[in-house]
């Protein structure tokens, strides 16, 4: 092995000529070796990855992509591994921040936490991100588990970084691969571990099989040995699938129930409140957006985070709460407090006309001077 802070980078991919270039010429110059595995690929990834390693290998598809990724990890020879997907990047910005987590690596730290940040507004604004065990010491003591949505259990000393990786799709994937994979091991016979029974329930909630995916949640929060973060994801799943199925008392519970696993979380409470703004209980409404502003972010924790329900949103939809209730002054006070959070938002400017026009109306009206 290398020097203490050396870094393998290590990629599985498969037909993804049109972003791997991007990719790589975002981190080569950062890491100290790439190891690619292909898994089949008919295009041009393969070229594309010559022109920035040799240390391409092949590697049969079996439906697993913890056994792809412990593939590529094998081959590394420097002291850390770090994977990125072929359609990640780092943007300048976290370019320099790398270089700086990178310098101050050493044989101490064991697993290296970065944000990884994979949903974007109209402005480019982060609205959806996480933290994801990005760099992990090569060892041998840790690897992928799980053939769909894998991870690997941090152990060690394990250290948050604010470098992000930015997840920028060209195209969208084959949407039935991950609930094919799933159907196939249980065709199988085999038992899903609580990670993968609740990211199988969150397969079957995107294809609309609302019943099965909420009878999964439901055996998983049973179960009791999942992950906290994935437990009040789960409540949340649990509510979509009885929304769907039309069963709105029963989705109110769904989300309620998830305090009894923690502290409210903002993306909880923005839930609650767009249940009551349904019900047009504007009050109600107010109330829950209130307990949303009210929330810190928790982006340690490691569950997903919607940016925007910890200020942005909450304030807007207050906003419109109150004009529904005819209090309109309150009502746009809220959009200046969302226009702190996102000011060139078009919602906010499209507020603010209609509250001048309001005004003027008003101040126009005979008797007013």
């Amino acid at each position: 092995m290398s020097e203490a802070n050396s870094i393998s980078l290590c990629m599985i991919v498969r037909d993804e000529e049109d972003v791997l270039g991007r990719c790589l010429e975002s981190v080569y110059d950062l890491v100290d070796e790439i190891v690619i595995v292909d898994t089949g690929s008919q295009d041009g990834t393969k070229e594309i990855a010559a022109a920035y390693t040799e240390r391409i290998f092949d590697f049969t598809w079996i439906d697993d992509f913890a056994a792809a990724r412990n593939a590529a990890f094998a081959k590394a020879s420097c002291a850390y591994c770090m994977w990125l997907d072929a359609d990640d990047v780092l943007l300048a910005a976290d370019r320099q921040k790398f270089k700086d987590l990178k310098a101050g690596l050493g044989a101490q730290v064991d697993v290296v936490m970065l944000p990884y940040n994979v949903g974007f507004d109209a402005q480019g604004n982060v609205t959806f991100s996480y933290y994801r065990e990005r760099i992990i010491r090569n060892n041998g003591t840790m690897c992928w588990q799980g053939a769909v949505h894998e991870a690997i259990s941090p152990k060690g000393q394990v250290i948050y970084g604010d470098c992000a990786v930015t997840h920028w799709k060209l195209h969208p994937s084959d949407p039935d691969r991950n609930l094919r994979i799933f159907e196939g091991l249980l065709a199988k016979g085999e038992l899903l571990e609580p990670r993968q029974q609740f990211y199988y329930g969150r397969e079957l909630y995107y294809h609309k099989q609302y019943e099965r995916a909420l009878a999964v949640f439901e055996a998983f929060l049973a179960d009791g040995r999942g992950w906290l973060e994935n437990k009040l994801d789960a409540c949340r799943h649990a509510a979509l699938c009885l929304y769907g199925l039309g069963q709105r008392q029963r989705a109110l519970a769904a989300l309620l129930h998830s305090f009894a696993y923690d502290l409210p979380r903002a993306e909880i409470c923005c839930d609650l409140g767009r249940h009551f703004v349904e019900e047009e209980a504007w009050e109600q409404a107010i109330y829950w957006y209130q307990r949303a502003l009210d929330c810190q972010r928790r982006d340690a924790s490691g569950g997903f985070v919607q940016q925007d329900a910890y200020g942005y949103l909450p304030c807007l939809q207050i906003c419109v709460c109150y004009n529904r209730l005819g209090r309109n002054i309150e009502a746009a006070a809220y959009n200046e407090r969302a226009a702190q959070f996102k000011p060139d938002c078009p919602a906010v400017a499209y507020n603010r006309a209609y509250f001048a026009a309001l005004q003027n109306e008003a101040e126009s009206e005979p008797g007013n001077c």
